[in-house]
C-alpha cells in the first residue's frame, strides 16, 4: 500500500519562479469524493493517471496511483462533474521538490505549494517564498477545490 504524506502552503512572493525546472498543464478531476475515499482521474501532459486515495490521518493517507492510456484519462474525465485546470511548477531544493499548482479557471489566483515527505516528522527547509501552511484546511484539497472553486469562497457559505 502506497502512503503519501503531504504539506501544502501558500506563498507569500514570486521568488519561485525563479527556480522552475520543469511546467506541466495539469487537467484533474474527481469520480468519487466521499470523506473515506477519493478517485481522481488526471492527465499530465499526454499522460494519463487513476488515483484513489483514503481519509486524511494529519498530513498521511493511502495512495494509489495507476497510469493509464492518455485515450482513457480523456474518456473518464468526461465523466466527472468538474474538471480541474491547473499548471504544475517543479522547483528542486535538494532532497526534495516542490511541486507548485498554479491554478487556471475558476481557481484563478490560487497558487499553492506542496511537498511530499518520506515521514511525517521529516525535516525539510521552507524556502522564503512560502506563506502560511495550510495542510489541515480542507478548503485547499484539490477534490474540495473542484467543487467549491476558490473564485467563489467570498459569495458560498462557510463549510
Amino acid at each position: 500500500m502506497g502512503i503519501e504524506i503531504e504539506r501544502k502552503f501558500l506563498l507569500a512572493h514570486d521568488g519561485w519562479r525563479a527556480k522552475v525546472s520543469r511546467s506541466t498543464r495539469i487537467a484533474q478531476g474527481y469520480l468519487c469524493t466521499e470523506p473515506d475515499r477519493t478517485v481522481r482521474v488526471r492527465l499530465k501532459g499526454t499522460q494519463g493517471f487513476l488515483t484513489i486515495k483514503g481519509r486524511n490521518d494529519g498530513i498521511a493517507r493511502a495512495e494509489f496511483e495507476y497510469p493509464i492510456p492518455q485515450a482513457d484519462a480523456e474518456a473518464l474525465l468526461r465523466l466527472c462533474p468538474r474538471v480541474l485546470d491547473k499548471t504544475r511548477h517543479l522547483v528542486e531544493i535538494v532532497p526534495y521538490v516542490w511541486e507548485i499548482d498554479e491554478f487556471h479557471g475558476d481557481n484563478s489566483g490560487l497558487v499553492v505549494a506542496e511537498i511530499e515527505l518520506p515521514s511525517v516528522n521529516a525535516a525539510f527547509s521552507q524556502p522564503d517564498w512560502l506563506g502560511d501552511e495550510v495542510s489541515h484546511d480542507t478548503r485547499y484539497f484539490n477534490s474540495n477545490l473542484s467543487q467549491h472553486p476558490f473564485s467563489r469562497w467570498n459569495t458560498e457559505s462557510p463549510r
